[in-house]
């Protein structure tokens, strides 16, 4: 098993349990040692995952949310389209990155949740010097969404697909980050 899939694992024993589960319960759980699973704890909630510490282990907060990286490809003139979309449909944009095959990966965080949120960061863009990240590698970028459920990120990734915006992961890529293997 790799660190990945552990840490995934991790999150749904977590996400299962109405009650804190201790390190070293886990770490028998998945043979590893407790400073493994102290190590996956922190890498999760460097991902934004939810956790809480308790004197008697780790649980999920109830205001954890659910999250998604969607891969898009769309104009200048859609990204407002994009984004409204989104936020529309439930969804926070936490951020936008690229892989870039020289620079790596360039993020940068957004926070957008309303269309009010939309409406300033196309004024942001007019108004600056700047042009979309996602200029830098033909129009493919990313976005990491979170809503409060794994309903809605569903709704939202039908919603891009149907407007053309999702776009395929190539080889080169290092994660897949869809929900369903199946999707394009």
């Amino acid at each position: 098993m790799t660190g990945n899939e552990r840490r995934m694992k991790i999150l749904e024993t977590l996400s299962k349990s109405s009650a804190p589960i201790a390190a070293k319960t886990l770490a028998k759980e998945f043979n590893v040692s407790r400073q493994i699973i102290v190590s996956d704890i922190a890498l999760l909630r460097a991902e934004k995952h939810e956790i809480a510490s308790t004197n008697r282990g780790y649980i999920l907060s109830e205001d954890a949310k659910a999250t998604r990286v969607f891969k898009v490809k769309h104009s200048d003139d859609e990204v407002e389209q994009e984004m409204n979309l989104i936020v529309d449909y439930g969804g926070t944009v936490e951020d936008v990155f690229v892989y870039h095959k020289t620079y790596g990966t360039v993020r940068a965080e957004m926070n957008i949740r309303s269309r009010i949120d939309v409406i300033d960061f196309m004024k942001a863009i007019e108004t600056g010097k700047s042009s979309f990240l996602k200029n830098i590698t033909d129009g493919y970028h990313y976005h990491t969404i979170t809503a409060s459920s794994e309903k809605i990120l569903d709704r939202i990734q039908e919603q891009l697909e149907k407007n053309g915006f999702l776009a395929q992961l190539q080889d080169y890529e290092p994660v897949n980050f869809w929900k369903e293997e199946s999707a394009k």
